[in-house]
């Protein structure tokens, strides 16, 4: 419930009425950490095998120090790492060093060590870019403009497709022409004046076809939403807690958002888990598994 210490602290002395010091919470902390170990590496050897999946990253804080936090997920697993850097090492800290399968993602430096055709490109994250372009006004007026209705046409076709309205042939139809017209403004508008709107224009580009992914992939989604979900509770906690204090905290972050995240998707009971868990460490007995 991504409470601090000094929370867990205060929530077990007044409603438990139990007197507990911060270093048996920590203690408690790193016993859980280890029971998770398992199912910690059970999902991460899920998300690295899995055709398609969602990735992102967010800061993170080890005694003061920049680390970085990233996930990955699928529709029935998500696993967390926490890294020293927000480059390809980060990436291949979570899902290994052979990546393998698709990936959904922001257009993050870092995910150039894709090919594009291994890749969906998020339009939730192309929107407010187009939206900043809007804003920025001038001659990169038009150009966002044009942006956001092309995002306006994709998610009521997307949105369609997934009530069923459309077919997947359908819906490719209905897009091929406004994917022949996007390229044209936006080959028009790397000649923009503006720098910034020019760059970007050609950013997309070189990503066009990663933009379009999900109109022949069954199993990719046009947004990020999905890890962007999962990330937003580790973020609020980083807000709440400042992060973690040392390596051995940075695992149990790891492995409890892993493991927390995990059982939620799959709509499983996460106290029954992770008590099961804990006694079956403290029983020398094999940890119960993560993914059904």
């Amino acid at each position: 419930f991504r409470s601090s210490k000094r929370g867990v602290e205060e929530i077990c002395e007044t409603v438990c009425q139990v007197p507990i010091s911060l270093g048996t919470i920590a203690n408690l902390e790193q016993e859980m950490s280890a029971a998770l170990q398992a199912a910690h590496a059970e999902a991460q050897q899920a998300v690295q095998q899995a055709p398609v999946k969602h990735v992102d990253e967010t800061g993170w804080k080890e005694a003061g120090r920049k680390r970085w936090l990233w996930g990955a997920a699928t529709a029935t697993v998500v696993c967390f790492v926490i890294h020293a850097t927000r480059g390809t090492q980060g990436l291949k800290a979570l899902l290994g060093g052979v990546l393998k399968g698709l990936f959904v993602s922001d257009r993050w430096s870092v995910y150039h060590c894709l090919a594009v055709c291994r890749r969906q490109v998020c339009w939730a994250h192309l929107k407010r870019d187009f939206q900043k372009l809007v804003e920025r006004g001038g001659p990169s007026q038009l150009i966002g403009q044009r942006g956001l209705d092309v995002v306006i046409v994709l998610f009521e076709a997307w949105h369609a497709f997934r009530r069923r309205e459309l077919s997947r042939r359908q819906l490719q139809r209905k897009l091929r022409p406004i994917r022949r017209d996007m390229r044209k403004w936006l080959e028009e508008g790397t000649r923009c004046p503006e720098t910034k709107t020019a760059t970007f224009c050609q950013n997309l580009l070189d990503l066009e076809r990663a933009l379009w992914t999900f109109l022949y992939r069954p199993g990719v989604d046009p947004t990020n939403n999905l890890i962007e979900r999962l990330v937003r509770s580790a973020v609020l906690w980083r807000k709440i807690a400042f992060g973690s204090q040392s390596p051995n905290g940075c695992r149990f972050v790891e492995r409890i958002l892993t493991v927390v995240g995990t059982l939620r998707l799959q709509e499983r009971p996460v106290l029954d888990f992770l008590e099961n868990s804990l006694r079956a460490r403290r029983d020398n007995r094999a940890p119960p598994k993560l993914l059904e």
